[in-house]
């Protein structure tokens, strides 16, 4: 079953009424994209213990990659396509950019339904989320210099009652958010992403993540 029209608009409704926090590029000059992809569940790389129950009518399911195991930094972690934002590059821009790079997905800008909240990451980086509506993609294309493997996550996966999971560190005074899929887990800032993904466009409730810690490997 191929992605129906209505849950597109849907997702597209959500987020034009949606007051995004943008911050200002002259105090965060790492700038990053990720693609949020909307896609046919079709056929990907399984993940431990995940059922694939359907989502409203259609078979909707969430991109993403895990980083190959030569990267410098955070390899072999989960993660949304993405990379830095080139100078004279939108968010926009770069995400579909990235995509093609990545996994070889080449989509238009008329893919992109519009943007979550900007994350700033422990790293340096702030991160404009960017969802993407890519409908039914029968192969990727991987760059194996950069991802190890793809996975398409079906959405219901987001929307368990045991997520997002909190845990509280001595090193801050806000808690760890992690998202569980399958028997597994993806941490901020992909999993505090997922979770605004999940509670703005599935759930249509204005839900801020900024305050959310990220996991002490993730700041290296």
């Amino acid at each position: 079953m191929k992605i129906d029209e209505e849950f597109r608009l849907r997702i597209h409704s959500a987020l034009a009424g949606w007051e995004r926090i943008s911050l200002d590029d002259a105090n965060h000059k790492k700038r990053a994209a990720v693609a949020l992809t909307i896609l046919d569940e079709g056929v990907g790389a399984d993940v431990p213990g995940i059922e694939t129950p359907r989502l409203w009518s259609s078979n909707t399911a969430m991109l993403l990659t895990r980083r190959a195991a030569g990267l410098r930094k955070h390899a072999g972690q989960w993660a949304l396509p993405g990379g830095v934002i080139d100078p004279g590059e939108s968010p926009e821009e770069a995400a579909l950019r990235e995509l093609q790079e990545e996994v070889g997905l080449c989509l238009s800008s008329g893919s992109i339904i519009g943007k979550l909240d900007d994350f700033v990451t422990h790293s340096g980086f702030c991160i404009t989320p960017v969802v993407v509506w890519a409908g039914a993609i029968a192969s990727l294309k991987l760059n194996e210099a950069e991802v190890a493997s793809t996975h398409r996550i079906p959405l219901t996966e987001f929307m368990r009652p045991d997520a997002p999971m909190l845990e509280t560190i001595e090193e801050s005074a806000h808690p760890v958010l992690r998202m569980p899929v399958g028997s597994r887990w993806i941490a901020a800032p992909t999993g505090a992403i997922l979770y605004q993904f999940s509670e703005v466009c599935l759930r249509g409730r204005p839900t801020r993540v900024s305050h959310f810690e990220q996991p002490l490997f993730a700041r290296r």
